[in-house]
């Protein structure tokens, strides 16, 4: 075979392994190759093993098989080409191919089939054939790329959520060494120094206290997702009835109401939803406006998934901030103002990821906000329950 080149005409010099027993045909159909403007160089083989020495001596653009030989079955090729690990791409060439035939071997693998007494079309196959095996080939090493950045990425993400644990674990003790002295400098000695001496004392416990209160946060958000129970059907109205009793001193001091229509059974860790309404509930509570907070909790069944919305009637969110708040210590109001450290909403769109819904915001500033989230749709849901109901305070809802 003669190296490769282009031709006058811009065509790659084309690497042909010609199947057939039949000289005269397949000088026709090298002509006919030529005549389509290729520049061919081409090997004519009738066995097996003819094809598996040319197929080891050299690369081929495109294998050209007679369907029928004395003694080979041209799509048996295939089976020579994947034992060597080729992805060359295989076109019937032949003289008495039914349809029912012609298809099931583009089935199997051929990437066409010509007749001979219609080779014309022979240069536009094979044309066709090699660039769907180019693009194949780019479409699979795009693939391979793809899933190489994914498995990078979740690996990153991987040693972020464990240097993050390991950080605000291991710098949990020495902080808490720190704090326990500077409050203790501070009630001894408040007093006995300069008001100087006072006012940097409180700003070291203040310091101090924070970064405790930061690293239980980053430790909290880290767990998210990592020591989770295995998903199980979960009965979401139970869910809310667990969480108004974890908050049932902080609705009745802010005579919160809170009204809840029918919620479906999820498939869900049940202690991370406790945590995903507890933290929305308690952010309605947080960032209340003038009037008594009140928060109404739904779902509503789209397609393969269910809709979750919790609505209060808060300060609301700006619309340049609505993604901004999901992000972990992302904050939109000084500690004055309101109390905390921005990871509450970050740990509501992990927990909510982590099982393969979404989250997001409407709101409008003094209008209160809308959290809607979505769960994947189960067999577990119960389709049987109906009644709408009001949690009254006896369910330990404040008013």
């Amino acid at each position: 075979m003669t190296g490769p080149g282009t031709n006058a005409n811009g065509d790659r010099r084309l690497h042909v392994l010609l199947i057939e027993d039949s000289p005269a045909d397949a000088e026709i159909e090298i002509a006919e190759l030529r005549r389509g403007g290729f520049d061919v160089a081409a090997d004519v083989v009738e066995s097996k093993d003819e094809i598996r020495e040319c197929l080891g001596k050299h690369s081929y653009d495109i294998v050209l098989a007679d369907y029928s030989l004395p003694n080979f079955r041209g799509m048996d090729t295939l089976y020579i080409l994947a034992e060597k690990g080729l992805n060359t791409p295989l076109i019937l060439v032949t003289g008495a191919l039914n349809s029912e035939t012609a298809v099931e071997c583009v089935k199997q693998g051929a990437m066409d089939y010509v007749m001979k007494h219609n080779l014309a079309r022979l240069p536009l196959s094979v044309r066709r054939a090699i660039e769907e095996t180019r693009l194949r080939h780019e479409r699979t090493r795009a693939q391979e790329q793809l899933a190489s950045k994914v498995e990078e990425l979740a690996r990153s993400n991987c040693d972020l959520e464990q240097f993050a644990y390991i950080a605000s674990h291991d710098l949990q003790e020495p902080l808490r060494m720190v704090a326990a002295y500077t409050q203790l400098l501070s009630e001894r000695y408040r007093g006995k120094l300069d008001s100087t001496a006072d006012r940097y004392i409180g700003y070291a416990v203040e310091g101090a206290t924070r970064m405790q209160a930061l690293l239980e946060d980053l430790l909290a958000f880290s767990r998210t997702g990592r020591d989770g129970l295995p998903p199980a059907a979960t009965d979401v109205t139970t869910t809310i009835q667990e969480v108004l009793k974890n908050l049932a001193f902080v609705l009745k001091e802010h005579n919160v109401t809170v009204t809840c229509n029918p919620l479906p059974t999820i498939l869900a860790d049940r202690f991370q939803l406790v945590q995903l309404f507890q933290n929305l509930i308690g952010n309605a509570i947080k960032f209340r406006g003038k009037k008594s907070p009140a928060v109404t909790i739904s779902a509503e069944k789209k397609g393969e998934e269910w809709v979750f919305s919790v609505v209060d009637n808060g300060i609301g969110i700006a619309d340049e901030h609505k993604e901004f708040i999901f992000k972990i210590f992302q904050r939109l109001h000084t500690r004055a103002e309101y109390p905390g450290n921005g990871v509450g909403l970050a740990i509501c769109k992990k927990i909510v990821e982590h099982h393969g819904g979404r989250i997001w915001v409407d709101s409008e500033l003094g209008q209160g906000s809308n959290f809607r989230f979505t769960f994947p749709a189960a067999r577990a849901d119960r389709p049987d329950k109906k009644e709408d109901y009001e949690l009254s305070p006896q369910n330990l809802v404040s008013r």
